[in-house]
């Protein structure tokens, strides 16, 4: 089952960001900005989407992409650094990018 308690973290962290809602998917969370999904909650993690540049950033942290199951990985989908995560302005700026990556 999805954990709830993370999940209302991340959208008190996320407070700054007009309309975000977060929607039950296959025992974790998607994250959307009004229609656009931009994140995922899973097993205690957030993951945001990435692109080529914004991507980069991710793996300057030594961050991991997002591994829905043993032989499913979703490339475009980076963890959250915890440094980020814990600062609700900055949580938002890199919410902000992730929801200006295209598909």
């Amino acid at each position: 089952m999805a954990d709830d308690s993370f999940k209302d973290y991340v959208l008190d962290q996320l407070k700054g960001l007009d309309e975000v809602r977060a929607q039950a998917m296959f025992g974790a969370f998607g994250l959307y900005h009004g229609e656009v999904f931009f994140g995922i909650v899973a097993d205690g993690r957030l993951y945001f989407k990435t692109d080529d540049e914004s991507r980069a950033e991710y793996e300057r942290w030594g961050m991991e992409p997002f591994h829905a199951s043993e032989k499913q990985t979703l490339w475009t989908y980076f963890e959250v650094p915890l440094d980020v995560l814990e600062d609700d302005e900055a949580l938002t700026l890199w919410a902000l990018r992730a929801c200006q990556c295209q598909s």
